[in-house]
């Protein structure tokens, strides 16, 4: 099988976003593979009490988004009547499909106390038959999420989607999609399979790891795109003096023309002008 090597290393940086929280974004977006749309790494921050700060009721359609919390609480709502919390490991799998209005704020407590507030959103296209699917949630408490080793004890994996030494993910995705949290320790090396017909990427958040046969190395703050193969190596230097954690993130393109504003994303400028229309005359979705 062939190896797959780092194509392109994107440098992200630092902006506001939703109510004015800090996020971390590959920058130009327009180089993350399809189906791909958005990769935001959220603080981490150290809010005040009363001070934290989230997405207020605001509208998607035509994509997934995929919250994963590392530390700090938060509680989502939308107009379907859905409520729930993230706590620190929870995931939220949020198929817009034909329309959401929804709002990521602190919780309550957290907002009252205060503390570190970190984790990760992504945004996965849909392809143009499921644009319009019925919305669903899928909260996935920590406990729930699958978690592998290797033998040496080496590297850990948490599989939020697709699969990684022996562990398979619980979450269904419409579109097929890896999303995998490696913390690796000095001196760990894996070889990940990743499907020939996969675009992928690495998001380096912690230390700095090598990758492909050529070792290419991905800091801090960097995004390695994959190019093509089936096998993907990757190892810490064990000279290291910290722990490397990443994201692999890889996933079927959609291969369809993409057309997107702010919080929508359709494949004709037709179709993006309908959902601005339906949602300014409150038909976006359908509430309870």
């Amino acid at each position: 099988m062939l190896n797959r090597e780092i194509q392109k290393i994107i440098p992200t940086r630092r902006q506001l976003e939703g109510g004015g929280f800090p996020v971390r974004r590959p920058f130009p977006m327009s180089e993350v593979p399809d189906p791909f749309l958005l990769l935001d790494e959220m603080g981490p921050v150290d809010w005040p009490p009363n001070k934290a700060i989230g997405a207020p009721e605001h509208p998607h359609r035509g994509f997934e988004t995929v919250t994963y919390l590392l530390q700090g609480s938060m509680q989502h709502r939308d107009s379907a009547g859905h409520a729930g919390d993230l706590n620190p490991g929870d995931v939220q799998w949020m198929t817009a499909g034909s329309g959401v209005i929804h709002s990521e704020l602190p919780h309550p407590d957290f907002l009252a106390s205060g503390g570190t507030s970190h984790g990760f959103q992504i945004w996965v296209n849909l392809p143009t038959k499921d644009k319009m699917m019925a919305p669903r949630y899928q909260d996935i408490p920590k406990s729930e999420i699958p978690v592998g080793q290797s033998d040496d004890g080496l590297t850990w994996v948490k599989v939020i989607a697709g699969e990684s030494l022996g562990a398979s993910a619980v979450i269904d995705t419409v579109q097929p999609v890896h999303y995998l949290h490696f913390r690796m320790e000095p001196g760990a090396e894996h070889q990940q399979h990743v499907p020939k017909n996969f675009n992928g990427l690495v998001y380096c958040f912690a230390g700095a790891f090598w990758a492909g046969t050529k070792c290419t190395q991905i800091k801090n703050g960097s995004v390695g795109i994959l190019g093509p193969g089936e096998l993907f190596e990757i190892g810490v230097d064990g000279r290291a003096e910290e722990d490397a954690e990443f994201l692999l993130l890889a996933g079927e393109p959609t291969n369809e023309p993409i057309a997107r504003w702010g919080p929508f994303v359709m494949n004709t400028q037709e179709e993006i002008m309908q959902a601005v229309e339906d949602y300014e005359h409150g038909t976006l979705v359908q509430r309870p």
